[in-house]
């Protein structure tokens, strides 16, 4: 077990099993030294979590822990992008997190921070990382939070 993986047993997190990709992409991409981790969206034991709007149907504090579901998800990705051993991992470079807002919405970074959080607290100096938290009219199935990367790996 690598050490951020202690690191996130240590918080009660276990890594699942990634999610196949359910259109015409793959999980992750590797391109030199660089991950690029495909949307991850908040599923947790094989079901969508957080299905809504967030502002009139999903608060923000549900929101940020499906953003929080979706930084698990992606290091799923990222694991098996490392051959098993996310040692491997350099430095988080950037965050996209996506929200299903309503249009009056405007706290997307409070929900975003349930992603950076957890990228930052497993990576620590590592884990600090560029970031985009944008409103979406839709996501796919409906879900409240989408969130993608990018990673540096040795």
């Amino acid at each position: 077990m690598s050490n951020y993986e202690k690191k996130l047993t240590d918080i009660g997190i276990v890594l699942p099993t990634p999610a196949s990709p359910v259109a015409n992409y793959v999980g992750f991409v590797k391109s030199g030294n660089l991950i690029f981790v495909s949307g991850q969206l908040p599923i947790e034991g094989g079901k969508l979590q957080g299905i809504g709007k967030v502002g009139s149907q999903i608060s923000i504090d549900e929101a940020k822990k499906c953003a929080r579901l979706c930084a698990i998800n992606i290091l799923a990705q990222l694991k098996v992008a490392c051959d098993g051993n996310l040692d491997r991992v350099k430095k988080c470079v950037k965050l996209g997190i996506f929200v299903n807002a309503d249009p009056d919405f405007k706290d997307h970074p409070a929900v975003a921070n349930g992603a950076s959080d957890l990228i930052a607290e497993t990576f620590g100096e590592a884990g600090k990382h560029a970031r985009a938290a944008v409103g979406s009219g839709s996501l796919p199935f409906g879900v409240s939070v989408e969130v993608d990367a990018i990673f540096e790996i040795l």
